[in-house]
């Protein structure tokens, strides 16, 4: 090449090399994405390329993820349904004096580390606190026999 350009009168550092066709030099790797998208349609970029990785193709990814991104095998990431929309209806707040108790469990730890947790009895019409139960362990029993208590009173 050096020559070439010499005789011409061209200097080297001008001189391009006519760029390849990508077509015709990424077919292998087409050809691989094909066969695995046939066999497993749902797979990522990432388990496609591990794939080939696994059977001996020594492609490199930055140009397998291009031809994917070609041949538009980039699928969008799946979104959560959502529930459809309900006619919004406002809360009623109750008017007369224990008519709804709200209960609620919170937990925190003690300056060495014991963990404790609370038992929270709020009536609702009038945000009263009606009672709170403290221990390191609240099980069951114990939580009806304070219900118990409170509806006694």
């Amino acid at each position: 090449m050096q020559r070439a350009c010499r005789c011409v009168g061209l200097a080297r550092a001008s001189f391009y090399r006519r760029p390849a066709d990508k077509a015709r030099r990424d077919a292998p790797v087409v050809d691989v994405l094909n066969q695995i998208v046939a066999k497993h349609g749902r797979w990522g970029f990432g388990l496609c390329f591990y794939w080939m990785r696994n059977h001996g193709y020594g492609w490199n990814h930055k140009r397998v993820w291009r031809v994917y991104k070609d041949m538009g095998l980039n699928l969008p990431r799946r979104t959560k349904r959502r529930l459809p929309k309900g006619p919004r209806i406002p809360l009623v707040a109750p008017e007369a004096k224990n008519v709804v108790w709200a209960l609620d469990f919170m937990h925190d730890t003690l300056y060495y580390g014991k963990p404790f947790r609370t038992l929270n009895v709020i009536e609702e019409a009038n945000r009263q606190v009606l009672g709170i139960e403290i221990d390191t362990s609240l099980p069951a029993a114990r939580v009806v026999r304070v219900l118990e208590q409170l509806g006694e009173v």
